[in-house]
């Protein structure tokens, strides 16, 4: 009977055949979206500084590159403001194809004419009347990014709308971070091919002009906006709670002064924003390589497909790593590739193979896989230093940190064109030793240094292991159980003496906490509550409430009553150490929840297999406040039979 229950748990983990089509169809809506992307971030200021203003005197096309670059970095800066305003523009709205699809089309289809626009140099308007054109780059710039926004706010909104436990949204945010990978660096693959083509058919010369730039923005607006139709044909949103529940949107107000509490998310971002930097701007600065210093154009294809097929090792590769190696020294790993490929990118020259090894070993780094996951653990860090979670923060935080990057380095990309020469019609025959000199101190050394901080920074300022991150949590639910902390913000809201019926989260054995085996010499454990040696691997809501969060690593929530009542559920002993694996969750933080709601599943086989103690606890984080609980009985039950009856006082 045990192992059917476990079967029928693992078969809610898997994707149906309708989830599989939805997760397609959601997957090739970031193929074009993130091709956008990297048309706009990266080849825009390519196109700015080779094509925008061809057949202008150098002199006044130098100038209008200078501004325009300062026009878009402090646009995209400007963004990081407004796209929590966005977010609430897409939460308030009501149609009947949902609230993110229409804006997924509208905004996918009012950036890709925008973009088109902007690639023809505004209609040649910069040789007409280049104050004129200033203004209205400005205002089409600014409508482009806002209706961008919009899509990428819809489109990632959309995760929990279409999924409605953690599995199911973790599949849905890998397979978009898959082919956004593939539009990103496959755009690297295309780009010259397709601009040399265009301009050939429409000159004859085999060259990057401005009829190359223009048919490459049609056909990445066209892939975008095909994209954003696949999702909106492909998917259907739910209205279900689980969405209801995460409305929220943080202010960047809210994330400054998150991280000003929480000096392990001040750290981690600070070594993400150098690493960011360095990144981004070196992908920004290598087609200039191909084309200035190396002379070879037509093989910068090379660095995308370097990028993609190492992109797709290291992705799968880092959970394996991480069994065995810690994530700080997976960090540092990547690093140290990073920091070795400046220093080839500075000696390689024109050396093909050395360039390739350096691209090989700059792509070859696991920084945003730690970063994020260090970020997660930090909420649990700062819950126990200062008593706030800040997980919006933590959510925002890298988001906002990748905005701030790319706004820097469309300035940097374009300054660097700039003194280096590589502007206009220029070629790498035009370029003297002094300009590659200019463009390696720039290009290389700069993103070099950057780095190097980076690691520094990790390495010697961020605390947060997985080994610390579990003493952390140890710590915390001890001072929770013990009535030190609380987990809610109206916990003394209590006006009168409550009673909550608490019913079994989950079927099995039920014992009081001294009773628990917990792995340590000293038998049981702190706290008023009970436990319950499950018969299955899943946990039930045990009273109509509210979830309040969840451990990063799921094995652990907090969930109020209505009536006030703090509870934590947790599942197994030291199975923090799995670090999320074998759990899912059925809900979203701030969710409402009725009694008999699926709130998690686990996979009892894999906490056993691993050396742990499966056991379920619950306690209550007011044990102060409680006057009367119902005496245990130990017996056999089942989930929803009535455990215990608690009362609080109001003091």
């Amino acid at each position: 009977m045990e192992e059917n229950v476990g079967q029928q748990v693992e078969t809610k983990k898997k994707l149906s055949w309708h989830q599989v089509n939805e997760g397609i169809a959601f997957a090739l809506g970031n193929l074009g979206h993130s091709a956008f992307y990297g048309a706009l971030s990266t080849y825009f200021i390519v196109y700015v500084t080779s094509g925008m203003f061809s057949g202008l005197p150098a002199s006044i096309a130098n100038k209008l590159i200078g501004l325009i670059t300062g026009l878009v970095v402090v646009i995209r800066l400007a963004e990081v403001v407004i796209d929590p305003i966005l977010g609430n523009v897409v939460d308030n709205t009501k149609t009947r194809w949902g609230k993110f699809k229409p804006w997924q089309v509208i905004g996918s289809i009012v950036s890709s004419v925008l973009l088109v626009i902007i690639f023809t140099g505004i209609f040649g308007l910069a040789k007409v009347n280049w104050v004129l054109f200033a203004i209205v780059f400005v205002i089409l710039f600014v409508v482009l990014d806002i209706f961008y926004s919009l899509a990428d706010v819809s489109y990632w909104g959309m995760v929990p709308a279409i999924s409605e436990d953690s599995h199911a949204r973790g599949i849905f945010t890998s397979l978009g971070s898959f082919t956004g990978s593939i539009g990103w660096n496959g755009l690297t693959m295309v780009v010259v091919p397709i601009t040399t083509y265009f301009t050939f058919v429409a000159t004859g010369k085999h060259t990057q002009g401005p009829q190359g730039w223009l048919a490459f923005a049609i056909i990445v607006g066209v892939v975008a906006v095909l994209s954003a139709l696949c999702v909106a044909f492909g998917t259907t949103e739910k209205n279900n709670a689980i969405r209801q529940a995460a409305n929220e949107k943080t202010s960047i107000k809210d994330v400054f002064v998150g991280i000003a509490k929480n000096d392990q998310i001040l750290w981690i971002s600070l070594a993400y924003l150098m690493y960011s930097l360095a990144y981004v701007v070196t992908n920004g600065v290598l087609f200039y390589l191909f084309k200035f210093v190396v002379g070879k154009p037509g093989e910068f294809w090379i660095a995308g497909a370097v990028a993609t097929v190492i992109g797709f090792g290291t992705a799968p590769l880092y959970p394996i790593l991480n069994r065995f190696i810690p994530r700080k020294v997976l960090f540092a790993i990547g690093q140290i590739c990073m920091i070795l490929s400046y220093v080839i990118f500075i000696a390689a020259h024109t050396n093909m193979t050395l360039l390739i090894i350096g691209l090989i070993l700059f792509n070859f780094t696991f920084a945003q896989l730690v970063v994020v996951l260090s970020l997660t653990d930090s909420i649990e860090y700062g819950q126990l230093k200062n008593g706030n979670r800040n997980e919006a923060v933590v959510l925002a935080v890298r988001p906002m940190l990748d905005k701030i990057t790319g706004a820097f380095s469309n300035g940097i990309v374009g300054s660097i064109a700039l003194v280096a020469g590589m502007t206009g019609s220029a070629t790498a025959a035009d370029m003297t030793s002094h300009d590659i000199n200019t463009f390696n101190t720039l290009a290389f050394y700069l993103p070099l240094a950057c780095s190097i901080l980076s690691l520094l920074i990790f390495m010697f300022k961020v605390k947060i292991t997985e080994k610390q991150h579990a003493i952390i949590v140890d710590e915390l639910q001890a001072k929770l159980a013990t009535g030190d902390m609380s987990i809610s913000d109206d916990a003394s809201a209590v006006t009168a003496d409550v009673t909550t019926t608490v019913l079994a989260p989950v079927s099995g054995q039920i014992l009081p906490l001294d009773e628990v085996d917990n792995g340590r010499d000293q038998q049981g454990l702190p706290g008023t509550g009970f436990a319950i040696e499950p018969s299955d691997g899943r946990i039930y809501a045990p009273f109509d409430g509210t979830i309040k969060f969840t451990f990063s690593t799921k094995h652990t929530f907090g969930i109020v009553s209505e009536q006030g009542l703090e509870t934590i559920i947790h599942a197994g002993i030291d199975t923090v150490n799995l670090r999320g694996e074998g759990f899912t969750t059925y809900y979203q933080d701030g969710q409402q929840v009725h009694t008999g709601d699926l709130l998690l599943t686990f996979d009892r086989d894999l906490i056993r297999q691993s050396g742990y103690n499966d056991v379920v606890i619950t306690f209550f984080t007011q044990p102060g406040r409680i006057t009367q609980a119902t005496p245990l009985v130990s017996k056999v039950i089942d989930h929803g039979d009535q455990v215990m009856q608690v009362t609080l006082s109001d003091k």
